[in-house]
């Protein structure tokens, strides 16, 4: 009997903590003005986002920081031109966005997940991996474009992964630097560690059309 009870109390614990995890955001609105950012908050490092109605308009931007995956479905969309989908998980990934969208305006969309560089000496993670980007339109949406930036209608996806333009030389001078200016040696350079000149891995972009 005892052991039930407890196995019953880690079901309900373990079952809180995925439906927290899980929570939805919703929005039955949500414009951003030209050139302005808008951030999304949560705690978790998944974010799930049901948004009505979602207007944005030229150079605007729409951020996850510290996500490690996004998952956003968009009832009704207006795009203007230039506008930013972004999102890393701090850690020098890019996050991987689960989009489902009903565009009915579309200038031009970019998905920013790549990875970022490590810069030996001044930050504490390895060269990022670009995040795994999947848009499904929904019935009766615009089919974006992917070839040309100049036309309407058009999306891009960033995935690259972090460190293949950084150079091994100066990568090596940035590190010798800080550990002869430094008193105590590796002491110098965050938590004394030294990373990999590896890059990352590259991501994906993959366009849906349900039509």
């Amino acid at each position: 009997m005892k052991s039930k009870l407890i196995l019953g109390f880690l079901f309900c614990v373990a079952f809180a903590f995925v439906g927290k995890a899980q929570e939805t955001q919703h929005f039955s609105k949500l414009e951003i003005g030209k050139k302005a950012k808008k951030n999304i908050d949560s705690k978790d490092s998944t974010a799930v986002i049901h948004i009505d109605t979602l207007i944005m308009k030229d150079n605007s931007t729409l951020s996850f920081y510290g996500k490690k995956n996004v998952k956003i479905t968009i009832g009704y969309a207006e795009i203007g031109n230039k506008a930013t989908f972004y999102g890393t998980d701090g850690k020098n990934n890019g996050a991987n966005f689960d989009i489902n969208a009903n565009f009915q305006k579309l200038g031009s969309l970019y998905i920013i997940a790549k990875g970022d560089d490590a810069f030996n000496g001044t930050k504490t993670f390895p060269n990022g991996n670009g995040g795994k980007v999947k848009v499904t339109l929904a019935t009766g949406s615009i089919k974006p474009q992917a070839t040309n930036k100049k036309s309407p209608n058009y999306i891009y996806a960033d995935v690259v992964a972090g460190g293949r333009a950084v150079n091994a030389n100066t990568d090596l001078r940035n590190i010798y630097d800080r550990i002869k200016t430094a008193p105590t040696g590796l002491r110098g350079l965050p938590q004394g560690q030294i990373y990999s000149g590896s890059a990352g891995t590259e991501g994906s972009f993959e366009l849906i059309s349900t039509q």
